[in-house]
């Protein structure tokens, strides 16, 4: 069993990357990626723990992008960057630093208007609970300390999520940087939790495999039978390679346990990696769409 998307204490999991690798292990899982929020500095750390393990570490990121709608409106979308053939140079990290400094301005912005909507909550603070990079959940956590919200969902839906009073979007790249990004640096670019997008992604995965994007997540924790039926078949058609994982964040998600997912939804096996490796080098897409569950 594999997982290609877990998050460590590096963006917003709670768990360090050693401790992650330790947790794999335990679990028996063969390959595990973890996939921080626009960093990498949990690679080098987890792969120094992994050594002797049995648990192969594959260098991935996670990055934040934006899609321009016909609306006028951007909506977020999220890629992973898999690095297959080894890690990135440094020209990709400086870029993934102006990410990170981007993440930083919003959350400087965020903590003011929370302020602004009398909620006393101060950015060391939330720093404080996030260390080296702090997102959403940490003011979701944040939140919860000072009493202004029973749980992390709540947190979202009343304050930092889309719709919530205190929501603010983080200035994003768009997609087609990300990728071609990801691609310049040696990576595979899939997109991240399709399930969760608020836009009709058949309509541009035609444009975004034209310029690059090379595999889609089609197996996740969110996902329903039916979507994971309705993104493989969207994978097979426009011939990118197939990815999943559990997004385990440790206790930010509670329900989603590494390897398996929610309520056991999950069961990777390795083929599905070496079909991955498969794409990276230009190979075909989906090597016959080898290693997915039956």
């Amino acid at each position: 069993m594999i997982d290609l998307h877990v998050h460590s204490t590096e963006s917003d999991g709670s768990l360090t990357p050693q401790q992650l690798v330790s947790e794999a292990a335990a679990l028996g899982l063969e390959a595990l990626a973890i996939a921080d929020h626009d960093t990498m500095a949990g690679y080098e750390p987890a792969l120094r723990a992994a050594a002797g393990t049995g648990v192969e570490l594959i260098c991935a990121v996670e990055i934040s992008a934006r899609r321009e709608c016909l609306d006028g409106r951007s909506r977020g979308v999220h890629l992973l960057a898999y690095f297959l053939q080894g890690p990135p140079g440094e020209g990709f990290s400086r870029w993934l630093e102006q990410q990170q400094q981007r993440r930083r301005e919003r959350n400087q912005r965020l903590a003011a208007r929370l302020q602004e909507l009398g909620l006393e909550v101060a950015l060391e603070e939330v720093a404080a609970l996030g260390g080296k990079l702090v997102g959403r959940v940490h003011f979701a956590q944040a939140l919860i300390r000072k009493g202004y919200a029973a749980s992390v969902q709540e947190a979202f839906r009343e304050y930092l999520g889309q719709g919530g009073r205190a929501y603010l979007p983080m200035e994003r790249v768009t997609v087609e940087e990300a990728i071609r990004k990801i691609r310049d640096a040696g990576g595979l670019a899939c997109v991240a939790h399709p399930g969760r997008l608020r836009f009709n992604l058949e309509g541009v995965l035609g444009e975004w495999r034209a310029q690059g994007l090379g595999g889609l997540e089609v197996f996740h924790s969110e996902h329903s039978r039916e979507q994971t039926g309705y993104l493989l078949a969207l994978a097979r058609r426009f011939e990118l390679a197939v990815t999943g994982g559990s997004d385990f964040h440790g206790e930010g998600k509670p329900g989603v346990c590494m390897g398996t997912g929610m309520n056991g939804n999950l069961s990777l096996n390795r083929e599905l990696l070496e079909a991955l490796r498969e794409a990276a080098k230009g190979r075909g897409a989906q090597s016959e769409l080898r290693g997915l569950p039956r």
